[in-house]
């Protein structure tokens, strides 16, 4: 990821670094006004770019997440997505952490920095089993806003199945660089005609018979697709990336494709 996608991480500003004495030309916004008036002479605030920036994860492990085949569910997709950004993200920024929310705190890790502390986010995001079944983003992303007090770029990954949860992403948006990445399952929007079918609903730990050839479900079948096609345009709205990504499938290409978006 080094070279031609590496802006992804790219730094979130400008920070104090000396001052000098001012020369002509110089930004007057820049005058350090409370040493000016003690009489030596005028001076500016010199500033140099921050190359450090803070990766932060925010990770939906719902049961939801649980949907489709045992060994490429949504859930372990989520796992190597994140896997992979973090990865990448050592390697350029500063700062890494991570919170694995369900409707409950499951694990969280606060920024930190080093290759060590990295490697450590890295091995708990994979050995994470989450311990209840319950969805609440709109809790995960309230909890992320006040764990971060400083600007960062937040990765919320998630099936965003769930409500009243837009409100707390827009403002994610605002104070932070948000990337949403959106993990589904083909079955959920694209189950193909099969007859009455069991379906088992991690949550709530039900089984319920449906006739996959109704219109009633078909048409349930378009609301998904009809969400995930709002979602992605609330994000254009409010400038955050957006990504789709099918469990099971090659991830890869939708993130390189994203390095380069935001190049």
């Amino acid at each position: 990821m080094h070279g031609n996608f590496s802006s992804i991480f790219k730094g979130s500003g400008l920070e104090f670094s000396d001052l000098r004495q001012y020369h002509y030309g110089d930004d007057v916004r820049h005058i350090d006004w409370n040493t000016t008036a003690k009489g030596h002479g005028t001076f500016v605030k010199l500033f140099k770019e921050e190359k450090e920036q803070t990766v932060f994860f925010l990770l939906d492990v719902s049961a939801s997440q649980l949907v489709g085949n045992q060994q490429q569910n949504k859930l372990n997709t989520l796992k190597e997505v994140a896997g992979v950004l973090a990865f990448s993200a050592m390697q350029e920024a500063g700062h890494i952490g991570f919170c694995a929310y369900s409707d409950q705190n499951e694990k969280f890790i606060a920024p930190g920095s080093g290759k060590k502390h990295a490697y450590k986010s890295i091995s708990e995001i994979f050995k994470l089993a989450p311990l209840s079944l319950g969805t609440d983003l709109k809790a995960g992303l309230k909890f992320t806003l006040q764990a971060l007090k400083r600007k960062s770029l937040v990765f919320v990954i998630s099936d965003f199945i769930d409500d009243n949860y837009q409100e707390l992403l827009r403002a994610m948006a605002l104070k932070h660089d948000l990337v949403v990445i959106h993990i589904q399952d083909r079955l959920e929007y694209a189950m193909p005609k099969m007859g009455i079918v069991p379906v088992y609903d991690p949550e709530r730990r039900q089984t319920t018979w449906v006739n996959t050839s109704l219109r009633s479900f078909r048409d349930e079948l378009n609301d998904n697709l009809h969400e995930a096609s709002e979602l992605k345009n609330r994000c254009k709205q409010w400038q955050a990336d957006y990504v789709s990504i099918a469990a099971g499938e090659d991830f890869v290409p939708a993130l390189v494709k994203l390095f380069k978006v935001r190049k």
